[in-house]
């Protein structure tokens, strides 16, 4: 993100100065300034507070620290505080807040999950030259986990391929998408993802985006694909329902700010100038 430069660290002295990213779950600390939600931008006290240990810096934005934490008291949060799940906060706040409030989330999860080294087990400390952990036993350095995953609009003639994964609320639908396994391109894990979770064969895989997914650590990478050859045959485990849409006839998709609704605009021909 231009503007951003990573960079991670304990709070310095004068972190009061600096954006506030207070993340509990999926929900991030906003505070409603009369024309809509922003991050806070001042030191936190009273029912706001960090809890103790958990605040960081992650970097810097137009020269402003940019610190994450978690809450001490998340069900405490006065007005005109409140905490916002991330996702429907697209569009409502600026891009980059949002983009930031991403980052600072994957970063926290991954803090959180590094406090130790996997290869000899010692604490591990902020490295001074990367972005990074270094364990204070045997020195390695731990950078950031990123998993990445496939997202692909899959289509046949003027329909396009949606399906309903069995924990999505109601009845929403949306693209066939899954982890990269080792070993793998990425072209791969889109045919095999389509092969197993619809029974479908596709050609022309085509790359169209990707897009930082901090639900927690993800990559999302976007592709289009062209039917071949096969029915619609969901696995009934992770896909329950499946079926090609026209362009006026779509069902319930996912709202604005994600690669997948990204990627059906295109194909409905909605997509906004960016």
């Amino acid at each position: 993100m231009r503007g951003f430069t990573v960079s991670l660290s304990e709070p310095h002295a004068d972190s009061c100065d600096a954006w506030w990213f207070v993340v509990a779950d999926d929900q991030i600390l906003v505070r409603d300034v009369g024309n809509g939600p922003t991050v806070p931008t001042s030191g936190l006290t009273g029912p706001v507070e960090p809890a103790a240990g958990t605040a960081l810096q992650f970097g810097t934005y137009d020269g402003r620290r940019c610190m994450a934490a978690r809450p001490a008291n998340p069900d405490a949060v006065p007005a005109p505080f409140q905490f916002v799940k991330l996702r429907p906060l697209f569009g409502a706040l600026p891009d980059h807040l949002w983009s930031l409030a991403g980052t600072a989330s994957h970063i926290l999860h991954w803090h959180e999950h590094s406090r130790f080294c996997g290869r000899c087990g010692a604490k591990t400390g902020f490295d001074a030259a990367e972005p990074a952990k270094k364990c204070t036993g045997c020195g390695a350095l731990i950078f950031p986990r990123i998993n990445p995953a496939v997202i692909v609009a899959i289509t046949r003639s003027d329909r396009l391929l949606l399906a309903r994964n069995g924990r999505f609320p109601g009845a929403m639908h949306s693209l066939v998408a899954g982890f990269v396994e080792p070993g793998e391109r990425l072209e791969e894990t889109v045919a095999r993802e389509i092969r197993e979770e619809v029974g479908l064969e596709v050609d022309d895989i085509r790359y169209f985006g990707s897009q930082p997914w901090p639900f927690p650590d993800s990559l999302m990478v976007g592709f289009t694909a062209q039917w071949r050859s096969g029915e619609i045959r969901v696995d009934g485990h992770e896909i329950v329902e499946a079926n090609w849409y026209g362009r006026d006839a779509l069902p319930e998709i996912p709202r604005p700010g994600s690669i997948s609704r990204r990627l059906i605009d295109r194909f409905a021909g909605t997509e906004p100038d960016r």
